[in-house]
């Protein structure tokens, strides 16, 4: 099983000194059981002088079985400790395009549900290990009291471990589907709270997303994790009451044979008692860890970056560039679900330092796209960047996206201020921006963290700008930053709050639609289906005048 194997690697000594432990537990185990049956069943010796010698091994074997179990479990919480911090630390390197490939919900389910399968497996894989490991010593010590009479009963073991496993190679099957079912419930979920206006005031819609949505994958989901469990309780059924028929085959073989004598009888009936508890642990914690393995093959098919433990804060390459390039670059959506692909490029465009530049375009035209380009974020297709004449090479994206702070539209709001290379946010910048956002009185901050970050959507964007501005980085990309705004605030935006920005050598790629405002940009650039042209002269003049249809 590749997530024991995975496991294995990366703590090697650690899991074979458990193993150790265990093998230890599993023979004083057996020591136990020798014990009574030399000691207290066939001796003639009086019974109570072994008596602090069976106490004083019931002890140790207790202190040794915990030590085993505890520390296996232990191990595990280490291993899943590692394991999210992995997962977290590759979704913070992959691209972008791979996430919004995968989408929210998917990641979310990965990261909890998955991630809590393989907790609850190594919780219980203490009674897996141990059941292996007290099966293979029962064994060899009913090998050595009978050999026939352990022929007999580890093939009626063997039969009983059989069906078991076919029990649970369907609970297998069914977690498998149950986990698919459960990613779209993530889905349906996402789509409930994130909906939950257009669906209060639509109730056909919310009937339809309730009952052709959820409520198929609900029944989905109940249905594969009934029948998970259905044969879960049927392998431990069926491995409880087959290890007791176990008993009496070994008393028939004794006494109805003459294959040995009632006291070998009586210990082979103490053995299979003492192992039947491990073997039914072992077979109940089976299906977690199964269900750990799909959820490790989730986790695998995500197809994240691979895991580094560096986060590149390479803050000092490209710090005195004067000119940014893309040239030739192209980039492709790829066709999904039927819905055709869609082609940006090839773009041609020079941004100098300091320059303010606005962006127009329609909806669809890859305004967005080409912000995504220019930041970094989409790897061209085709094409290169070059930062003063020398293209970007692979080892550079991430001191190239270093320059860059931005607002997208689809912004996320974080609670705690930065400064530069990640250094607390200077107090009196921050106290002049809350002053020029008009945010003194409506912001709240304790120290460098917003702790009232419920605010309405214009002013979420005059705090993510804050936080932008306050990173001091030498390109700020706003993505329709003004389209929440009122209209004072938006005048002050363009008239005061840019020139301000271009003032402090700062270069800003602005996409807007507020055309009375395009005279206050250094150059007005279009993006109309993917291609990218510079609006001068009369064209420009027609763009501020509110005709921009004129020149489409």
């Amino acid at each position: 099983m590749k997530l024991l194997s995975v496991v294995f690697h990366h703590y090697r000594w650690p899991f074979l000194g458990v193993l150790l432990l265990s093998a230890v537990s599993a023979g004083l185990g057996i020591g136990v059981i020798a014990f009574i049956n030399q000691r207290l069943i066939e001796s003639s010796v009086d019974s109570l002088a072994a008596l602090p010698q069976f106490i004083g091994l019931v002890l140790v074997l207790l202190v040794i079985s915990i030590a085993a179990q505890l520390s296996l479990t232990v191990l595990g919480h280490h291993f899943v400790y590692q394991l999210r911090g992995r997962l977290i630390k590759r979704i913070l390197d992959t691209d972008i395009e791979r996430l919004e490939r995968l989408g929210s919900a998917h990641l979310l389910a990965s990261l909890t549900s998955d991630v809590r399968n393989v907790t609850i497996a190594f919780v219980r894989l203490p009674e897996l290990v141990q059941g292996g490991v007290l099966t293979a010593a029962s064994i060899t010590y009913l090998l050595w009291l009978s050999p026939k009479m352990l022929l007999v009963t580890a093939l009626w073991i063997v039969v009983t471990m059989a069906v078991g496993w076919w029990l649970v190679s369907k609970v297998y099957q069914h977690l498998h589907r149950m986990r698919d079912a459960e990613d779209r419930l993530y889905e349906d979920f996402e789509a409930v709270i994130d909906g939950r206006k257009e669906l209060a005031l639509n109730r056909d819609r919310a009937r339809r997303i309730f009952n052709e949505r959820y409520d198929v994958d609900a029944r989905t989901y109940r249905h594969h994790i009934i029948r998970a469990d259905t044969f879960h309780l049927t392998a431990n059924n069926w491995t409880n009451i087959m290890m007791l028929g176990a008993i009496g085959v070994a008393f028939f073989l004794a006494n109805g044979l003459g294959w040995a004598t009632t006291s070998v009888a009586a210990t082979y009936a103490l053995t299979i008692l003492f192992l039947r508890t491990p073997l039914i642990q072992a077979v109940g914690a089976l299906p977690t860890l199964l269900a750990a393995q799909v959820a490790f093959d989730k986790l695998e098919a995500l197809t994240l970056a691979d895991y580094r433990p560096d986060f590149d804060l390479e803050h000092a390459e490209f710090t005195g560039w004067q000119t940014l390039e893309l040239r030739g670059v192209t980039y492709r959506y790829a066709e999904q679900s039927g819905v055709e692909g869609f082609d940006v490029g090839p773009i041609d465009l020079r941004l100098e330092r300091g320059e303010l530049v606005f962006l127009i375009g329609g909806n669809g035209s890859g305004k967005s796209t080409l912000a995504r380009l220019l930041t970094g974020l989409y790897i061209p297709l085709t094409g290169e960047i070059l930062i003063d004449g020398q293209a970007l090479s692979a080892s550079q994206w991430q001191s190239y996206r270093q320059r860059f702070a931005a607002v997208f539209t689809d912004f996320y709001l974080f609670d705690r201020l930065m400064g530069p290379s990640g250094e607390p946010a200077d107090t009196v910048f921050v106290e002049q921006w809350l002053k020029r956002l008009g945010m003194v009185t409506k912001l709240q901050l304790e120290q460098d963290r917003i702790i009232n970050p419920q605010l309405s959507q214009g002013q979420r964007k005059r705090v993510a700008l804050l936080l932008a501005v306050a990173e001091q980085r030498d390109i700020l990309l706003l993505d329709e930053w003004a389209a929440d705004q009122d209209p004072v605030f938006r005048r002050i935006f363009y008239r005061e709050l840019l020139p301000q920005l271009r003032a402090q050598g700062k270069t800003i790629f602005a996409i807007t639609h507020d055309d009375h405002y395009f005279e206050h940009a250094d150059r007005l650039l279009k993006m109309s289906g993917g291609q990218l042209c510079e609006l001068t002269g009369h064209e420009r003049e027609l763009a501020t005048c509110d005709v921009v249809r004129q020149v489409e």
